[in-house]
């Protein structure tokens, strides 16, 4: 069986799906409606063209990534058959659960249309398939990367969407203590437990300007390291490095338009973030010629440095009541997904690169 990063994508897309379909998950119970009901109910008299299209798009990658998963790793199976019933089977699980969450409404329209979405990612993973367009990537990725690149592969392909939700700091992700330790409170509050509740003698501070520098920095240099460490040749590091430039810087250009407007697209590259750019592109010279685990260790130790920043840092108040506007307003349906992918990205990274270097040095202790 071929290794393919496809599968962990799936599986990550589908858990995506899952928390889209059954968010906010409050005031759970039944309401005493038959599960088969929506079913044979009639067409919806109320509809939008924006609903038949997210609908479709929102299954169409989960078609696309399982036929391709099924085609690389397991070619005498028929992956659009598969792919089409274990879209349609998702589809119907979410618009059964949605009974019991009285803000969502299931419906035999929207699980039609997510096995559309579904079938028609299939198609086009095969399509391309069949036609030798996944054949290049195939010979591509052998070009380019090292054999064992697939967590690094993903977690690069998750970076940029994790940058679209808002963060206090511009690609500073993980600042999650202070709001951890506040939504704690709240959940504690009127029982016995909240006095366990550990209290700091200092309030969190906004970082200087010279650490917000910094972490902006780490904030491109930790997944450049991370391409660096999988890439093989240096001319190809220096693409993969324009690259991941753009996207990082894009991302969160798009971020910011998303949540203060447009007009306010480019307004978070201030002067502390115009230095960390600069000293990002220089300090990522000498990492080209670094060798594969030097790079997984600095980008742990960065990783862990950055952390450790942002999480004695408090956001500003102004910060949090966008935030607050952000998650209520129109992106209420979506915002979650990409919220804990800003939130959980470093973390995963850091067990990433944990395990990697722990294999590392279990394999070189058993030869």
């Amino acid at each position: 069986m071929q290794k393919t990063a496809a599968w962990p994508l799936a599986g990550i897309y589908a858990a995506l799906i899952v928390y889209a379909s059954l968010y906010p998950f409050e005031n759970w119970r039944s309401q005493g409606v038959d599960w088969t009901a929506f079913l044979f109910a009639p067409w919806p008299k109320y509809w939008t063209g924006f609903d038949v299209l997210s609908n479709v798009l929102g299954y169409a990658p989960l078609g696309f990534i399982v036929t391709l998963a099924l085609r690389r790793s397991a070619r005498h199976l028929p992956a659009i058959i598969l792919s089409l019933l274990a879209g349609s089977w998702l589809a119907l699980c979410m618009e059964s659960l949605q009974l019991f969450l009285p803000a969502r409404v299931p419906s035999n329209v929207d699980w039609g249309l997510n096995t559309l979405g579904a079938f028609l990612g299939a198609v086009s993973a095969w399509t391309l398939e069949r036609f030798g367009f996944l054949d290049r990537w195939s010979r591509f990725r052998a070009n380019w990367f090292l054999p064992d690149a697939k967590g690094s592969l993903v977690l690069l392909a998750l970076w940029p969407v994790a940058l679209l939700f808002p963060a206090p700091v511009p690609l500073g992700l993980g600042q999650v203590l202070e709001r951890t330790e506040d939504a704690l409170a709240l959940y504690l509050q009127d029982t016995p437990w909240l006095d366990w509740l550990p209290v700091r003698e200092v309030e969190l501070q906004p970082l200087l300007p010279i650490y917000e520098s910094l972490c902006v920095c780490l904030g491109l240099l930790i997944p450049a390291m991370l391409a660096f460490s999988l890439i093989r040749r240096l001319y190809q590091k220096v693409i993969a490095w324009g690259l991941l430039m753009g996207l990082g810087v894009g991302s969160t250009a798009l971020s910011a338009a998303l949540t203060y407007g447009p007009s306010h697209a480019w307004g978070w590259i201030n002067p502390p973030v115009q230095l960390a750019l600069i000293l990002a592109v220089l300090f990522s010279v000498p990492l080209l010629w670094f060798q594969e685990k030097t790079l997984q260790v600095l980008a742990l130790v960065s990783l862990v440095l950055q952390l450790t920043m942002l999480n004695n840092a408090s956001a500003s108040a102004y910060f949090s009541l966008t935030l607050h506007n952000w998650e209520q307003g129109q992106f209420i349906r979506f915002h979650g997904l990409i919220q804990w992918m800003g939130w959980l990205w470093p973390f995963v990274l850091v067990a990433y690169l944990m395990q990697r270097l722990a294999t590392t040095r279990t394999s070189k202790m058993g030869s």
